[in-house]
């Protein structure tokens, strides 16, 4: 399987990947099992905290049926990171040459991000077909995508930040939009509160959005 075959297995294994920020490997455990429980076998752990990538390693040791990935992938040094740690994808809020690059030589999959036209056709150029639309709602949102769909209608789409469970069925009516990004199934005070019940059900609600 390529690497755009297996993000495009990814963005339609559910209709959210889960993006998380945790810094507690024990903790990312719990959380990774509600999420699968619920239906979302994609996460997203950012890398954002300072033990992000022990959380990913901790999740792909331990949590069956998980399909972790690392997010705010920035350049070469976070590739070799996240690949060490066991990540299956991983996603970029934008894109550079370097980090292209970088990727083409690492065997885990990138969903790098994109927020216009522009990027999205350089990027087409490069053989990336899935992108990230980043920052989804304030570059646009469900408008600008309907719009882009017409003259780049071969995207498959993944908008993320500001989708939340009352908007995220307006950008999965959309062709060219395969799965949501989103934060709110994963809330930081259930996580504190260890509450993975609730989350397990914030995962069932969203994998309801396509039903």
């Amino acid at each position: 399987m390529s690497k755009q075959d297996f993000i495009h297995s990814l963005m339609t294994a559910a209709p959210v990947i889960s993006v998380v920020v945790i810094n507690d490997p024990k903790t990312a455990v719990s959380l990774a099992k509600a999420l699968v429980a619920g239906g979302l076998p994609a996460i997203e752990i950012t890398l954002r905290t300072p033990n992000a990538l022990a959380c990913i390693k901790a999740v792909a040791d331990e949590v069956e049926g998980a399909i972790i990935g690392a997010g705010t992938v920035l350049n070469k040094e976070h590739i070799a990171a996240v690949e060490k740690a066991g990540a299956k994808f991983m996603v970029s809020p934008g894109t550079s040459p370097n980090l292209l690059a970088a990727a083409e030589d690492s065997p885990v999959a990138l969903l790098p991000g994109a927020a216009t036209g522009s990027e999205m056709m350089a990027l087409g150029e490069l053989g990336y077909d899935h992108v990230k639309f980043f920052p989804a709602g304030a570059a646009g949102g469900p408008n600008y995508l309907k719009s882009i769909g017409g003259p780049l209608p071969d995207f498959h789409i993944c908008p993320t930040g500001g989708v939340s469970l009352a908007n995220a069925k307006d950008y999965l009516v959309l062709p060219n939009v395969l799965c949501v990004g989103g934060s709110w199934v994963a809330p930081s005070n259930l996580i504190e509160a260890g509450d993975w019940a609730g989350i397990e059900q914030l995962a069932k609600d969203a994998f309801a959005l396509t039903a």
